[in-house]
């Protein structure tokens, strides 16, 4: 007979990963940022990261739910300077 352990840790791991998806799932914050300022956007970032990894703290230890937050933190951040960059370029334009 084969004995396979550890499947309670990762089913454990896993709840905590659908629970913590569910709770980041829509708005997390508000976040206004002059476009033209690089600290201001920088501090955009700061902001959305912090609201992110607040959520998260109650998953410490939990590799999976970490490896998802650096994600969304990654994600957020390239949207940020994405709408950054479309605002500059919009006010280039009038």
């Amino acid at each position: 007979m084969i004995k396979v352990s550890g499947l309670d840790k990762l089913t454990q791991q896993m709840n905590e990963l659908a629970k913590f998806s569910e709770e980041v799932d829509g708005e997390l914050a508000t976040v206004s940022f002059d476009p033209t300022d690089p600290a201001s956007i920088e501090a955009a970032v700061s902001e959305i990261e912090a609201a992110i990894e607040q959520k998260a703290i109650p998953y410490e230890g939990n590799d999976m739910v970490f490896a998802l937050l650096e994600q969304m933190k990654e994600n957020l951040r390239d949207q940020i300077l994405e709408k950054a960059a479309a605002a500059r370029l919009e006010g280039d334009g009038e």
